[in-house]
């Protein structure tokens, strides 16, 4: 397939650059695989389409406050993005920079407080490794001073309100520079709701990476080359999805990098494997799921891998016929859209 199809016309008014006023009160559509009808609820109703003994799995990762800015010796500007950490022993960490001119080697990009980063050496054709170092921990200062990577297509700064809003309320694992933002619609009080229903709750961990935000450049979608992102899943979450699969349940991924680490740690079975690793599964249109029977996700850019996940999940033109569905009703799209849920 041609990544072409994958497009689809967006009215920009139609991107939400800000989330809803409270969280569940999002607008959910509704797809069936099988009968192939589309319908809508919200999202505070999400229980009504669960059922006791579903197993719900949800990615516990925490967005890093990943923005940093400051000057260098010279006094000119510069942008640091922190991408991963590669030393614990050391505050080192691969990073993208941005500034008027290009760096080199040893020098010095001075931020706020006492902290300084050194820059070290290539990291690849994009990113460095830089050393941070300053006279308070790195993770306290990073929390007060970093800023909320927020997504290009929102065309804004961050806000005081993104701190919180930009994360899950089950979000507790730092490590991600992009929200798993299926997880945004939850509240704890829907979180109670739906364990008191009998619906089953389990927990993995994927730190998203900067793959989320890069465009598909290719013709072909055979000849992209996907992104890895570290995952952990608890041996608790691989025996729930088990007893599931026993009991006759549905195992429910919440959202794209969810099903992503199930359908990579998965053998043909379907038994997921515990523990942790480098996931770089690349899911498009004619991929068999072993893991996954239903999936709430957001809405997603136009020719992207995610939107082929998903098109994988629900039938390639059944989801671009939803999706003109939703621009038709006016549900709101990306990071803090609306949700959809598929079965």
């Amino acid at each position: 397939m041609r990544v072409k199809e994958f497009d689809y016309h967006l009215p920009e008014e139609l991107i939400a650059r800000y989330p809803a006023p409270e969280r569940d009160a999002s607008r959910l559509l509704l797809l069936d695989r099988v009968s192939k009808r589309i319908a809508e609820d919200s999202f505070r109703n999400i229980a009504a389409h669960l059922a006791s003994g579903d197993l719900l799995v949800m990615n516990d990762t925490r967005v890093m406050p990943a923005r940093l800015f400051g000057r260098r010796d010279s006094g000119g500007k510069a942008e640091i993005f922190l991408v991963r950490r590669t030393d614990d022993a050391v505050e080192r960490w691969v990073c993208l920079l941005r500034a008027s001119k290009k760096f080199r080697a040893g020098q010095v990009v001075h931020l706020a407080g006492s902290m300084q980063a050194t820059v070290c050496s290539r990291s690849g054709e994009e990113s460095w490794l830089i050393e941070f170092a300053g006279s308070e921990p790195f993770d306290e200062w990073l929390e007060r001073e970093g800023h909320i990577p927020l997504p290009p297509y929102l065309r804004r700064e961050d806000e005081v309100a993104d701190r919180d809003r930009y994360q899950t309320v089950f979000s507790r694992n730092p490590g991600a520079v992009a929200a798993p933002t299926a997880g945004l619609h939850f509240t704890r009080e829907l979180l109670v709701e739906l364990e008191s229903k009998g619906v089953r709750l389990s927990y993995l961990t994927l730190h998203t990476g900067l793959g989320t935000f890069q465009p598909v450049r290719v013709e072909h979608i055979k000849d992209h080359r996907i992104h890895t992102e570290r995952y952990f899943i608890p041996e608790t979450t691989a025996e729930e999805i088990c007893s599931a699969k026993l009991r006759g349940n549905r195992v429910i991924a919440v959202g794209t990098t969810t099903t992503r680490t199930l359908e990579y740690a998965a053998d043909n079975d379907g038994n997921v494997t515990p523990g942790s690793g480098e996931a770089d599964i690349y899911i498009v249109p004619g991929y068999r799921f072993k893991v996954v029977d239903a999936l709430i996700t957001n809405f997603h850019l136009p020719e992207s891998t995610l939107l082929m996940l998903v098109s994988a999940f629900a039938g390639h033109e059944y989801i671009l016929a939803a999706y003109r569905e939703a621009v038709s009703r006016g549900f709101r799209f990306y990071s803090y859209g609306d949700a959809m849920l598929i079965e």
